[in-house]
Formats: structure tokens, sequence, C-alpha cells
């Protein structure tokens, strides 16, 4: 694990994180403890010799390369039903928007096949891509998840990611632009550098179990820390950021954290993400693994369904919490 110090971003006041970065080939119980701790302080973390073969990533950014550089009419006809397909600035259903064009996907081979027809020109090729990067990333999901309840001392090692391999599962994968966004000084002759950089995708924590992300070399991604201060991670395109969802946090009892983030563009480039959302079938049942329970550390969150919680996320702003809405009572928090 590297844990650098943070540096200074030119003509601006925040500092840049160097999130601990893990290198997988490493000692099994020590990288699983280095997981552990990474997701107990920052909620984020970096992969490297990850497994997932570079032709396979190559090919899924080329195809969502092409699909982006299409015109505005032509994107449109891959526009969202049901609510995956593309989307332009608008984010989900209560008023949110953000500087951002996304294509969201079911990650169900026959869902995406039958949707390649109105995203490529090629579907068949746009469908073997996009099928074998999620079959990559979702069996690195599943890896880094099996490490998680090691370093945890959970004995059933598969607790968390078989919600994720079972064939109901309803893991997501967005591709995300965001377009250079140029900006205009009002005053000319202010010695203020303009760095005022616009939202693209808003202060929000991932509902889901794990997220996958692999970004190009623009930077744009900010975690908020324990003191409220917003932190922008270095990008780095040869690693995949992993951060920890709602329910993982749920799952863990608390000792994960399912840390806020958000997406700015940049004045001069685009940047270009493909985040996949690994999420259990919709009735699976989220509970707390009986070891993470103690007099010590009662259970925290009441057992919910994945259909409940999405529900309630999906009736909710993208910045509002959805945790608490299922956090038991004091009085009803037993060991």
């Amino acid at each position: 694990m590297v844990v650098a110090s943070p540096t200074q971003i030119h003509g601006e006041k925040l500092l840049a994180i160097e999130l601990p970065v893990i290198d997988l080939s490493g000692e099994r119980s020590m990288v699983s403890s280095l997981i552990v701790k990474a997701c107990e302080e920052y909620g984020f973390f970096k992969v490297k010799n990850h497994g997932v073969p570079h032709d396979i990533i190559a090919k899924m950014e080329n195809e969502s390369f092409n699909f982006f550089a299409k015109t505005f009419d032509e994107k449109q006809k891959a526009g969202l039903d049901n609510s995956f397909g593309y989307g332009c600035k608008n984010i989900g259903f209560n008023g949110d928007t953000g500087e951002v064009e996304y294509l969201l996907c079911n990650t169900n081979p026959l869902s995406i096949a039958e949707r390649s027809k109105t995203i490529s020109n090629d579907p068949t090729e746009f469908s073997s891509a996009m099928s074998g990067y999620i079959e990559a990333v979702r069996e690195l999901a599943c890896e880094l998840l099996d490490l998680m309840a090691e370093g945890l001392w959970v004995p059933d090692r598969s607790v968390f990611s078989r919600l994720i391999r079972d064939d109901d599962s309803d893991s997501i994968i967005r591709l995300n632009h965001y377009p250079a966004m140029p900006i205009l000084c009002k005053d000319k002759d202010s010695s203020s550098p303009c760095n005022h950089n616009k939202v693209g995708f808003g202060e929000h924590s991932d509902p889901q179990i794990l997220t996958i992300l692999r970004s190009n070399d623009v930077g744009g991604l900010q975690i908020s820390l324990n003191d409220g201060a917003w932190v922008p991670v270095t990008p780095d395109p040869t690693a995949f950021c992993v951060n920890v969802g709602d329910l993982l946090q749920a799952m863990t009892n608390g000792r994960f954290v399912s840390v806020r983030h958000k997406a700015l563009t940049n004045s001069y480039k685009s940047r270009m993400s493909m985040a996949y959302f690994a999420a259990p079938p919709l009735n699976a049942r989220i509970a707390v693994p009986p070891e993470m329970v103690t007099p010590i550390k009662p259970a925290l969150y009441r057992p919910f369904s994945w259909a409940e919680f999405k529900k309630a996320a999906f009736a909710l702003r993208l910045g509002d919490s959805r945790l608490g809405l299922f956090m038991l009572e004091v009085d009803d928090q037993v060991a």
C-alpha cells in the first residue's frame, strides 16, 4: 500500500489525496488487512495487479468513446427507458442535474444485447465488449468482497460476494462523459484564478454494495472527509478505484464507511469514466453477519431487502441520506 502526502492542486486551495493503493498480487492475509483498513479509514482505495486484462478494458473504453462521439440526436436513440439508456444532465427523477452525459445499462447479457441495437452501429461488437468487461470487473468485485470477509474474520468468506454472483443480481454499469467546461472570468483584471469548476455529478453515496470505477487521466473525483472538507482524488488510469456502498456499510455494521463523493468538470479536458455498481438481487435480505454483532458493538441497522432500500433511495434526492432510514433506535439495538 502506498499513501503519499497530500499535494497542492495548481490554482486551488484544496489538497489532492493519494488513496491507499493496494497490490492484489501481494500476500493474501496482508492484502485483506490493508483492504479492511482502507474501507474503515477512507471508504475508498485503488487496486493494481487486479487481473482485469488490458484488452478487455481497452475495448470497453473504445466503445464508450465511440458512443459519446456521436451527435446528440444519434445518442438520443438510446434514450432512457425504464431508467436504462442514454441520459444528459438530468440525474434520476427528482430534479437533480449535472454537467454529464451517461449511458446506464443493466448487467444482464440479454438486456445488453437488446439495448446494444440502439447504442452502436455494430451491436454485436458493443455487446461483446460490455459483457466481457462486466464479467471481468464482477470477478474483481467478488475477489475484493471475499478478501474483505477474510479480513473481518467472518467464517463464511462468500457472505458478501454471493449476493452479486447470483443470476438475479441487480448490478448495473454506467458510462460517464463529463465534457470540458471552459470557465470565463467575469472580471478580466482580477488576479484571482477562475477555478470554480462546475458540478458534473453531485454529492452522493452509492446505494449498492461496492463500486468499481475506471477513469481516464483527467481529475474530477472528490471525496468528503470526516471534517466535511472536499478532497480531490488524483486520477490514475492504470488502476481501478473502489468504494464502499451503503449496503456494505450496513452489512459490516458500520465498520466500513460509504463515503460521500462527487465529480467536477475540467476546464480543458473531458473526463470519461466507467462505473460498475455491484448489487444483490431485489429480494436479497441485507443483514449483518452474526459474528460482527457483539454486546460492545450491537446491530446498528435493521434487516431489509435491496428492493426496500432501492425504493427508498430512488424516492430521495441524490444527496439525501438513506441509511439513516434503516437504523435501529438505541433501545432496539441488539447484540
